[in-house]
């Protein structure tokens, strides 16, 4: 399965944007599909993840209660709607795919190509 995310873009503090991580192939309902984010000079990190099967959810504390991760099956396409941004969220964004509730990105195989979101002061 390859993933494709996009929605990114340039946003003020504050600001609102909703990404989008569609894959072309099966999304098996064991698979567990995960965001990650990687900003300049740093290491890639988790920011949430979602149970392609259900709606089991988890998020990065960094990003509680501002993101919200959600997946529709008929159009094979899990989002992340990102709300309250702040500059330290400015990051190139991906998407994967896993077959553990994990948040270490070891676990996760398929990997997107991402997207740029930038957060301005």
């Amino acid at each position: 399965v390859q993933l494709q995310a996009s929605g990114g873009g340039l946003v003020q503090t504050g600001g609102s944007l909703r990404l989008s991580c569609t894959a072309s192939g099966r999304l098996f309902s064991s698979y567990v599909m995960g965001w990650f984010r990687q900003a300049p000079g740093k290491e890639r990190e988790f920011v949430a993840l979602v149970r392609w099967s259900r709606d089991s959810t988890k998020y990065a504390d960094s990003v509680k209660g501002r993101f919200t991760i959600s997946r529709d099956s008929a159009k094979n396409t899990v989002y992340l709607q990102m709300n309250s941004l702040k500059p330290e969220d400015t990051a190139v964004y991906s998407c994967a795919a896993g077959i553990h509730w994990s948040t270490s990105t070891r676990d996760y195989f398929n990997w997107g190509q991402g997207t740029l979101v930038t957060v301005s002061s």
